[in-house]
This record gives structure tokens, C-alpha cells and sequence, in this order.
């Protein structure tokens, strides 16, 4: 059992003296020190109380090595993304980190889509994708970075590189949210949602090139949601997507004309 251990890290990671907790939670400082160093272990009822204080489950707290968690499973963890606690269907998503356990930020290019189908929750193909670092991003948060393809997103060229962050509460996610959606079926799609997961269950796509209809995905579809942070892309955003678009609708419309005629005759 890890509680010992898991109570001087939350503590501390609140700041918090042996006396500061101990008045916090209406006990004496040696029982509190009894308890972090596994002299003595709190009867049912304390447990509670470390659980309602820290909102964390017993469980969690009791049989999970919190040691071993990343800086941002720990956040999202005091957050209140505890999936004992939420009783929602969270996973602990698969990661690497480095020497420093901090955490990297992995790169599915455009060759690798087809193996996160699959891989996505292996570690071994987690571990295989490139890894690197942006400086300039919250390292307590959980990033990974994917190629796109397509024109449905333009003027953010084919090719470009979106990364997202890890969104572990999809009822979190605001109406507008550019967003990368990864279902079984689809894959990896990068769209303008609308989040209607309480209404219907579902979040309605949006392409910003509007000769893409918007089309809804059932969360039940879902594995995971990384909220659009940058683009990075070698390409200017083309200046000519208006005329871009209109000739793709004259030509759909030339393609309809053709099929009408066909059936006429």
C-alpha cells in the first residue's frame, strides 16, 4: 500500500506543513506523522476525510504509487480527474518521458496515422514515434503533435503539423474549439466542434473550408480529443482560397449536371 508515501506528496505538493494539514482536517500533528510514516494507518472514517480534502478516491490513494505519475497526470489527478472519484471512462493515456521525467511530446507524422489505429494505447508504438519539446508549453499539461492531410481544413495547408493538447473532460470543450478527434473508424480528423455531448451525446464537426458539409460524431465513437494549441507548416496559408473554392464548386456542379443528363437519356 502506497498511502504513506501518497499523503507526505500531496501534501507537499499543496505547500502544506504536518501542522497546517493536521489543523485542516481536525487532528493532532503526531497522529498525521504517525500516518506518513507508516506507524499507524487511519481508520475508515480518516480515509474519508483524505479523500473528500484532496478529492481523490481511497482507492487511489491507498493502492495507487502516485511517485510514479507525471507532473501532469498529478495535475489533472488533483484537478478532480480521478476516474473513482468521476466514475466517468477515463484512461491513463500512454506517454514517454525523459531523463528528467518530463514528459515529451510525441509525433505522429502522416506515415504513422494508420498505426495509432492500433497503437494508440500501446506503449511499445507510443515509444516508437519521434519525440520533442516546445519550451514555451505548460509542462504540467500533455501535448502530442499530428500531420495532417486534406484540404477540408485550408487555409492550414496539407502537410501541416497540429498539435493539441490531452483533453480528458470532453464536457470541457467550448463551442468553436478547433480540435483533433481520433475515433476507430475515422481516425484522425482535425475540425471546428460543437459540443452537444449533453444535449445528444455527440459533438457536430466543422471544416473551415466550407465546401466540407459538418457532419456529428457520436462520443461513443471517441478515444480521445487533443484541443488545437499551433500549427506548424513550411507552406504560407494559400491566398486564393476563395477561388480555390469556387472551382471546386463548379466542378461538382459540372459532375451533377452530367449525372442528370445521364439519366434523362
Amino acid at each position: 500500500m502506497y498511502f504513506s508515501s501518497n499523503l507526505r506528496l500531496l501534501r507537499k505538493r499543496k505547500s502544506l506543513t504536518q501542522d497546517d494539514l493536521a489543523s485542516i482536517l481536525g487532528i493532532k500533528r503526531p497522529t498525521l506523522n504517525n500516518y506518513e510514516n507508516q506507524i499507524s494507518m487511519p481508520p475508515v472514517d480518516m480515509l474519508v476525510r483524505f479523500s473528500d480534502y484532496f478529492g481523490i478516491s481511497i482507492d487511489t490513494l491507498v493502492r495507487i504509487n502516485l511517485e510514479l505519475l507525471s507532473g501532469s497526470q498529478l495535475g489533472e489527478l488533483e484537478n478532480g480527474y480521478d476516474v473513482f472519484v468521476r466514475g466517468a471512462r477515463l484512461r491513463v493515456l500512454t506517454a514517454t518521458v525523459g531523463n528528467d521525467n518530463e514528459e515529451n511530446i510525441e509525433l505522429v507524422p502522416e506515415k504513422a496515422k494508420a498505426g495509432y489505429l492500433t497503437g494508440f494505447s500501446d506503449p511499445e508504438y507510443i515509444v516508437s514515434l519521434p519525440v520533442f519539446r516546445l519550451p514555451f508549453l505548460d509542462n504540467a499539461r500533455k501535448y502530442r503533435t499530428f500531420q495532417i492531410s486534406g484540404d477540408s481544413m485550408l487555409p492550414i495547408p496539407p502537410g501541416a503539423y497540429i498539435t493539441g493538447e490531452f483533453v480528458r473532460d470532453w464536457l470541457t470543450i467550448k463551442d468553436g474549439q478547433a480540435c483533433i478527434i481520433f475515433t476507430l473508424n475515422d481516425g484522425l480528423s482535425f475540425k471546428i466542434v460543437e459540443n452537444h455531448i449533453k444535449e445528444k451525446g455527440v459533438l457536430r464537426c466543422h471544416s473551415l473550408n466550407s465546401l466540407f458539409e459538418p457532419y456529428d460524431v457520436s462520443v461513443s465513437d471517441i478515444r480521445e480529443i487533443w484541443k488545437f494549441v499551433h500549427f506548424i507548416s513550411s507552406e504560407l496559408p494559400s491566398g486564393h482560397i476563395e477561388l480555390d473554392q469556387i472551382l471546386r464548386t463548379l466542378n461538382g456542379i459540372q459532375h451533377d449536371v452530367g449525372e442528370l443528363k445521364n439519366k434523362l437519356l
